[in-house]
């Protein structure tokens, strides 16, 4: 039976935005499950750092920013100070595994955010590798898709797509960003359609309820899936281990009663002041 949604979500690996909006993502993924098709369109939002630089944004202004963001949304971030990294080559690599193993582009694209927010450039090729052994894909094979040609042009089709929002994303301005031919899309954005009908748009970042209230207005009869039993349930299903800001999203709890869930069932890989879950049981 064909997907009833679809959802085309425009976002970056480097963006501490679209990282932070994962619990959302999630809490939706979890939902509607299979009634969903998702595609994945790379924003693309630096080829170097140099306009970074221009624009003042420093490295410690990032280590900064990204505690915020660790604060206000609950991800795991390494608040560090580091150098400064473009995201385009690793938009480059999710398109190169989208063309070639599609069903582990959300994989890379999951280790790549994994890394880069918990430390590494997500600029430099040993980052790229570490993330595609994360995604259970060959290193060497990537290398190799990355550096087709069909690959570049489908990365300058993603970053088209990115700068022409739709005339509902137009109305809400505030959401979008400047780009070279005008407005573009912001990370994350979501145009969530009926297949061949309608799309209402969500451009920006958006709690859950805001996609949750879309996809009720494209088909008020889809069935919605009950929370999970438990955090076991959860980690069983996830693709990755999720973050606590994620395990409270989609068991609709607050973050300190999912973190008091989570360990007594699973093992803390940390990042920053949080980390991620895995399905292993602590020492006791």
């Amino acid at each position: 039976m064909a997907p009833a949604i679809t959802i085309t979500e425009f976002t970056d690996p480097g963006c501490p935005w679209a990282y932070s909006a994962e619990p959302a993502r999630l809490r939706v993924k979890w939902l509607y499950g299979e009634e969903i098709d998702w595609n994945l369109c790379m924003v693309g939002l630096s080829e170097s750092t140099d306009a970074f630089l221009a624009a003042g944004f420093t490295p410690e202004r990032m280590a900064s920013g990204m505690a915020e963001f660790a604060t206000r949304y609950g991800m795991p971030f390494d608040t560090t100070v580091r150098p400064l990294a473009a995201t385009v080559p690793a938009c480059r690599a999710v398109i190169a595994a989208r063309r070639n193993a599609p069903e582990r582009e959300w994989r890379l694209l999951r280790a790549l955010r994994v890394r880069a927010f918990g430390g590494a450039l997500l600029d430099q090729p040993a980052t790229i590798d570490a993330a595609a052994v994360d995604a259970g894909i060959d290193p060497h094979d990537l290398a190799l898709w990355i550096a087709d040609p069909a690959t570049d042009a489908a990365l300058a089709e993603d970053i088209r797509l990115a700068r022409s929002p739709s005339a509902a994303a137009l109305a809400l301005d505030h959401k979008l960003a400047d780009s070279a031919d005008g407005r573009r899309y912001t990370c994350p954005s979501y145009e969530i359609g009926e297949p061949g009908g309608r799309s209402l748009a969500a451009p920006g970042f958006q709690p859950a309820a805001v996609y949750e209230t879309l996809i009720a207005n494209l088909a008020p009869g889809l069935p919605r899936r009950e929370p999970p039993a438990g955090v076991e349930e959860l980690l069983e299903w996830c693709e990755a281990p999720p973050s606590t800001a994620e395990v409270a999203a989609v068991l609709g709890i607050e973050i300190d009663q999912a973190r008091e869930k989570c360990s007594a069932v699973a093992t803390l890989e940390p990042v920053g002041a949080d980390g991620f879950w895995h399905r292993s049981r602590p020492n006791l």
